[in-house]
């Protein structure tokens, strides 16, 4: 079991705060929008395992800082691994990128997201959530994988195509398409879009609106809801992140 007060500070790039069993988990690099690094992988895998393992959180808001949820995007062919990448030192992102998007999963009550900007690098985390809220300036993209030179294996390939549907999902991973705020609540990613200042507001609204349910109906039917995924993702995500790692370690160019 984990307890608030032991893990609520522990994290750089995560300000979490807890009212009436709502737990706001607030994306972050130094009070701005979240800035994608190693570091923050390894604080999202551990976080979810925390917040999972907290009996006393009811109901999760996912959400960013400033005008963007996480970036910065990569350039094209950004990702320049191949030959400096060895199988060792992939095997600490495959065993930390299989139990990042399994410990989200994990998380056995609501979530809901609320995406204040554009989410151009793990896009799939928000939309995993149960409620997809989006602020007009938001918008979605893999920018970091194909388009980075990277294989999308790790958990992209799985989420984006159970989502929007195999071909726009494939079309979507190839050509990092950049869907907007209004194009994703078209396309079933998103649920409701907003002005900025609305954002948050109407996630809180929510989440005290879940709250009326008994726990055991939140907490079972968040399970029940996210089975079909849980087993998509066993299935095939480290199978896609093996795959990811090959071809990031390929020393023919």
């Amino acid at each position: 079991m984990s307890r608030f007060e032991d893990y609520a500070t522990r994290y750089r790039f995560i300000r979490m705060r807890r009212e009436d069993g709502i737990l706001e988990m607030m994306l972050h690099t130094e009070g701005g929008p979240l800035r994608w690094n190693l570091q923050a992988h390894g604080e999202l895998e551990q976080a979810f395992l925390d917040v999972g393992r907290d009996k006393d959180n009811e109901v999760v808001i996912l959400t960013g800082c400033g005008d963007a949820f996480s970036g910065p995007a990569v350039q094209p062919g950004g990702h320049r691994l191949s030959g400096t990448m060895t199988p060792t030192t992939w095997d600490h992102l495959y065993w930390e990128g299989k139990r990042l998007l399994h410990n989200l999963l994990d998380i056995e009550v609501p979530m809901i997201a609320a995406v204040n900007g554009p989410a151009v690098r793990h896009a799939e985390i928000p939309v995993l959530c149960d409620i997809v809220l989006a602020s007009e300036q938001a918008a979605f993209q893999d920018s970091a994988h194909f388009n980075g030179g990277l294989v999308p294996g790790d958990g992209m390939h799985v989420v984006f195509p159970a989502l929007l549907g195999g071909n726009r999902g494939r079309y979507f991973l190839l050509t990092a398409q950049t869907l907007s705020a209004r194009q994703a609540q078209e396309w079933g990613l998103v649920h409701e879009v907003l002005q900025a200042d609305e954002l948050l507001p109407r996630a809180w609204a929510l989440a005290r609106q879940l709250l009326q349910q008994p726990r055991l109906v939140r907490r079972y039917t968040r399970v029940l809801l996210t089975q079909d995924l849980r087993r998509r993702m066993h299935d095939l995500l480290g199978y896609g992140l093996a795959l990811e790692g090959l071809a990031a370690t390929d020393r023919g160019g």
